[in-house]
């Protein structure tokens, strides 16, 4: 009998990308929500933020963007653990949660744009074209609304249900149904707590993955690093 079918079974994403998304996602998203603090909401003033304060405002932005899309595997990881017990829940869950994680990308791509457009035409240009944006009859990520206030909710109640995590944790978890949704939305104290409450849920969790899971090759730690370092280059050059 050969290797491949001795071993233990392949299971997607796995320990380690699982581990280390569900503890990079959450400290990410809590990093760039925390540094958005302070900015008024809505998007006249998350431009003129950017304006007076572009590197702060950007890498905020920033920040946010990249703990979204790399928090997926972690939402995988977790949907295969409750739907070990809960399949239904972990179905609903997950689906949902990842679908409000793709509206946000989106959003977040809007925002991009909009900080570009500050630089090349001006604050003046800029807020009206995203006013312009908000009356745009934009159908395909608007109706993801739903999904987004409900996923954690869902998944949370499948988290507890199936003793992935505890009650308080899947509260914690649930708090994420709060946090607005939208483009050039900044931070508010509620939203520092949502995230928060993300991170308390989810990192520890992803702490229990990593410890559970074996020694990585030694070629896959440089092999990684390679593709991050090449990736960021290879996108720099467009």
């Amino acid at each position: 009998m050969s290797a491949e079918t001795t071993g233990p079974p392949f299971t997607f994403p796995g320990p380690w990308l699982g581990g280390v998304s569900l503890i990079a996602g959450p400290l990410l998203l809590l990093a760039g929500t925390l540094l958005r603090l302070g900015v008024p909401f809505f998007f006249p003033h998350q431009l003129a933020a950017y304006q007076q304060n572009p590197t702060l405002t950007a890498t905020a932005y920033a920040l946010f963007l990249a703990g979204t899309i790399a928090l997926w595997p972690g939402i995988v990881a977790v949907a295969m653990r409750v739907g070990a017990t809960r399949p239904a829940w972990a179905l609903w869950g997950g689906s949902l949660v990842m679908a409000g994680l793709f509206a946000r990308t989106f959003h977040y791509g809007v925002n991009t744009f909009a900080f570009s457009l500050v630089d090349s035409a001006g604050l003046g240009a800029a807020s009206p074209a995203v006013s312009a944006y908000y009356r745009y009859p934009e159908w395909v990520v608007s109706s993801l609304t739903l999904a987004v206030m409900t996923g954690w909710v869902v998944l949370a109640i499948g988290c507890f249900l199936s003793g992935t995590l505890r009650l308080l944790p899947a509260i914690a978890l649930a708090l994420m149904s709060g946090l607005m949704i939208g483009v050039l939305k900044g931070s508010t104290w509620a939203s520092a707590v949502e995230v928060a409450g993300l991170t308390v849920a989810l990192v520890p969790l992803g702490v229990a993955f990593l410890r559970n899971a074996g020694r990585p090759s030694r070629s896959a730690v440089p092999l990684v690093l390679l593709f991050v370092v090449g990736s960021i280059v290879l996108g720099q050059l467009g």
